[in-house]
Order: structure tokens, then sequence, then C-alpha cells
């Protein structure tokens, strides 16, 4: 995929997670972007290493969009576990 891809997928992927796991957090478009992109890494790594499929990094494939929302999720998840260690 394309670096511009990558950037849309996390956009989409983020903005989904942010729905799913809402929080106070401000984080913008460039912060949903970033937690996106790092979790569709995550979520990448995490289908092909941990339940031992396949992902083929296609724009228009649904395993590659399922594990960046679960992979944006999860890190999503951990970033609010860290503020509140943080904040105590």
């Amino acid at each position: 995929m394309s670096w511009m891809a990558w950037i849309v997928l996390g956009l989409v992927a983020g903005t989904l997670a942010r729905m799913v796991l809402p929080g106070k957090g401000e984080r913008g478009l460039i912060g949903t972007t970033l937690i996106g992109i790092a979790g569709s890494y995550v979520g990448t790594w995490i289908v092909s290493h941990w339940m031992h499929g396949s992902v083929k990094v296609s724009f228009l494939d649904l395993t590659t969009w399922v594990s960046a929302i679960g992979g944006a999720v999860v890190l999503l998840f951990l970033y609010g576990v860290l503020q509140r260690i943080v904040r105590r």
C-alpha cells in the first residue's frame, strides 16, 4: 500500500476505534490518525503472529480493515490505562 493509503486507513480505523472506545481525552485528527496507523500495524502483527492468519496488506482487503480497527481499539485501551496511571 502507498503511504497515502496507510494515512486514510489510519484515519478511518482510528475514528471507528474512537467510536468503540469513546473517552474524555481530546486527541484531534492527527492523534486519531496516528493511533489508527499504529493500530493497523499492531493489528496486522497480532493476526499474522498470534492467530496464524495471513493478512494481505491491501487497501480493499476486509482482513486489513478488521485488523487495523482491532489494533487501534487495543492501542486506545492501553492509552486510556496509561493516562489513568499517570494521573494518579
